[in-house]
């Protein structure tokens, strides 16, 4: 008996590397899957029904069940395909994976318009237009008074939330789907929905790109980076046996580490009676050790802050 048997989950970007993982998890432990990918390059660039078709096949003989689907996830009509591909072939939807992603690296002074507009495209709007249409269909069924046990997991990144220079548009659109991931939890509960996001660490196609050999295995060790890594984690937060939602976890290797939310520092806080004033600004961000033109904050917590 599988820890998802009887499931039906969608994976985005599931023809190769993570989303590949995914899927074959899942089929193992039980699961109906819906593999969707566009089969284009790591740049957005091109389509093909083959990535996700060969991971069909390699379910299926496995004894496993999948159907493919190589619709757009960014696109609205293309969304509600991939949710009408899971009710049509296996009566209805449980889970959401939003792994389709790419990269488009540059500096900031050198990213071109759609560098910046297909990057977000796929990476945020996909994520938010998979999100609410399968958050419309679990609306649905709720209000018909049909139990929901509904579970989506999206993928955001380190360079989202801890910032990596050469992405700009990767990390604003991962940065938005960690907040989107918290929003989408507070809304979709009522519903009987639970929404988290991870933060993979793999060797897949953007990151071989980025890293190159960097990211292999040694031989005889084990090999942290091997995409198969992040999908157990993933598969528990779909499992019904999980109560956890609104949070975001790094996932790679044997760790799985959980990220706090923006928080507020007690120890660098200016106060004053009234309004501030420039020169009183001036005098207490010196005070606190914030260095005039830096860009870091040095260690001198508290200090003539109030």
């Amino acid at each position: 008996m599988g820890h998802l048997d009887g499931r039906t989950i969608i994976v985005t970007g599931a023809g190769r590397g993570i989303g590949r993982e995914h899927a074959l998890l899942f089929a193992r432990e039980g699961a109906n899957v819906v593999v969707n990918d566009l089969g284009g390059a790591q740049d957005g660039s091109g389509a093909a029904l083959g990535p996700a078709q060969q991971v069909v096949e390699e379910i299926a003989a496995a004894g496993g069940r999948a159907v493919a689907n190589g619709d757009d996830v960014a696109d609205s009509a293309g969304a509600a395909r991939i949710v009408a591909t899971a009710v049509d072939t296996f009566g209805g939807v449980d889970g959401l994976v939003n792994n389709a992603g790419i990269l488009r690296d540059r500096v900031l002074v050198n990213i071109d318009d759609d560098d910046w507009d297909l990057v977000l495209r796929v990476n945020l709007r996909g994520t938010f237009v998979m999100t609410r249409e399968v958050g419309r269909y679990w609306r649905e069924q709720s209000k018909a008074g049909a139990p929901v046990a509904g579970s989506v997991v999206n993928t955001s990144s380190e360079s989202g939330v801890f910032g990596n220079p050469g992405q700009a548009n990767y990390a604003a659109a991962k940065a938005a789907v960690a907040s989107l991931t918290q929003v989408a939890s507070k809304e979709l509960q009522r519903y009987g929905v639970r929404v988290n996001a991870i933060l993979p660490q793999a060797r897949t196609r953007l990151t071989e790109s980025a890293f190159g050999d960097a990211l292999a295995a040694k031989e005889g060790q084990f090999d942290r980076m091997d995409p198969a890594n992040v999908s157990p984690f993933v598969g528990y937060l779909l499992s019904p046996s999980c109560a956890l939602s609104g949070e975001v976890f790094l996932v790679g290797g044997s760790r799985v580490q959980r990220i706090r939310p923006w928080t507020k520092d007690p120890e660098w806080k200016l106060m004053a009676e009234g309004r501030w004033t420039l020169d009183a600004l001036e005098k207490a961000v010196a005070d606190a050790g914030v260095p005039a033109g830096g860009n870091s904050w040095t260690a001198n917590p508290g200090k003539g802050a109030k």
